[in-house]
C-alpha cells in the first residue's frame, strides 16, 4: 500500500476538528450546515474556484418537499450556440455523508470543468440534507432535479444525451437515481460518474479499510449513516445501497473511481463488479496513496487533476457516443 499523501492528511485532521459528526449531536451538526463556504483565502484554494468565462447561476426549482436551490454551470456562449441540439447535459450531487456539503459552493471547481471540458450543461442539485430530512429526502429532491433538467433541457441549451455524476453521498444518489430512472421508465441516462461512491451501508460499521483516515473514518461512516437514515432506517434498502439492488442490467455506462485509502474502496470496487457482471460497460480506476474526498481538494492533491481529466475524458467519449444523429 502507498504512503497517503501527506498533505491530504494534515487537511484532513483540520477539517476532523471543525465537522466530525463524531463528536457532535444532531443540534451542532444542523448548526454546522449553515456556515458559508469562503470562496477565497486557503479554504477557497484548496477546493477550488469556477473556471473563469464558465457562465453561472442560480434558480430554484420545484420539489416534492419544496423548491430545490440548483446552480447551472454552461460553456461560454452556450446559450447562443448552434451546437445545442447535441450538447450533454449532467446532474451532479455533491458529497458530505448526506449531512454536509450544501450551499452549492462544493460542487464549482468540478462542475465547472466539466462545463467546459465535455461541452455540457451541468446542474449542481442541493438537495435536502439529513438529520433535518432523513432518508429518502435527499433521493426524493435528486430524482425531481433530474426529471426537471430533462423537461428543461432546451431552456438549458443542452438537448443532447443526460448524464450524472458525485462524490461519496453524491456517487451514491448518482448510482440510486440511475436504477429509479430505468425503473421508473426515464428520464434516458446515458451515463454515470460515481467519484468513490457509497453503495453498501449494511458494512459500514464494518469497512474493509480501517485506522486514522482523513475526511472519513469508520466511526463517520456510521454517525452519518444514522444520521442520514435515522435509528430504525434500514441501510439494507436499495435506494439507500446501491449495491443491493436485485437487478443491476439497463443501467448507463459508468466510471467508477476509488482511493486507496478509503474505507469506501472496497465497495465502489464492489459495485463496478456487480455492473459488469449484469453487462453494463465500466472503466474502474484505483487512485494511489489517495484517501477519500481526494478530488474535491485541488489546490492540495496531487491526483485530483488526473482524476478530473479522466471525468471529463469518460464523460466526452459516452455522451458524445449517445448523442451522435443517427445517419
Amino acid at each position: 500500500m502507498a504512503r497517503m499523501d501527506r498533505r491530504l492528511r494534515v487537511w484532513g485532521a483540520v477539517v476532523r476538528r471543525q465537522s466530525s459528526v463524531v463528536t457532535r449531536g444532531e443540534a451542532a451538526t444542523v448548526a454546522l450546515q449553515s456556515r458559508k463556504i469562503p470562496d477565497g483565502g486557503v479554504v477557497g484554494w484548496v477546493l477550488g474556484k469556477a473556471l473563469p468565462g464558465t457562465v453561472v447561476g442560480d434558480r430554484s426549482i420545484p420539489g416534492a418537499g419544496g423548491d430545490i436551490p440548483v446552480r447551472v454551470y454552461a460553456p461560454a456562449g452556450a446559450a447562443i450556440s448552434a451546437a445545442a441540439a447535441h450538447r450533454p447535459l449532467v446532474v451532479y450531487f455533491h458529497g458530505g455523508g448526506f449531512v454536509f456539503g450544501g450551499g452549492l459552493r462544493m460542487g464549482d471547481w468540478v462542475c465547472s470543468q466539466v462545463a467546459t471540458n465535455v461541452g455540457a450543461v451541468v446542474v449542481a442539485v442541493d438537495y435536502r440534507l439529513a438529520p433535518t430530512h432523513r432518508f429518502p429526502a435527499a433521493v426524493e429532491d435528486s430524482y425531481a432535479a433530474l426529471v426537471w433538467t430533462a423537461k428543461n433541457a432546451a431552456e438549458l441549451g443542452a438537448e443532447g444525451p443526460l448524464g450524472v455524476m458525485g462524490e461519496s453521498a453524491g456517487g451514491n444518489l448518482s448510482a440510486v437515481i440511475s436504477l429509479l430512472a430505468r425503473d421508473r421508465g426515464g428520464p434516458a441516462i446515458s451515463h454515470q460518474a460515481l467519484i468513490y461512491p457509497a453503495t453498501n451501508m449494511t458494512t459500514h460499521d464494518k469497512p474493509a479499510v480501517t485506522g486514522q483516515l482523513p475526511f472519513l473514518s469508520p466511526a463517520e461512516m456510521t454517525g452519518y449513516r444514522t444520521m442520514y437514515l435515522g435509528p430504525d432506517g434500514d441501510p439494507a434498502d436499495p435506494m439507500a445501497s446501491p449495491l443491493l439492488a436485485a437487478d443491476h442490467s439497463r443501467l448507463p455506462s459508468a466510471l467508477v473511481q476509488v482511493a486507496e485509502h478509503d474505507p469506501l474502496r472496497a465497495e465502489g470496487i464492489a459495485y463496478a463488479a456487480a455492473l459488469r457482471a449484469a453487462g453494463v460497460p465500466v472503466r474502474l480506476t484505483e487512485y494511489v496513496g489517495m484517501p477519500h474526498g481526494f478530488l474535491n481538494f485541488p489546490g492540495l492533491s496531487r491526483s485530483a487533476p488526473q482524476a478530473l481529466a479522466e471525468l471529463c475524458a469518460e464523460q466526452t467519449v459516452a455522451l458524445a457516443a449517445a448523442g451522435e444523429p443517427t445517419p
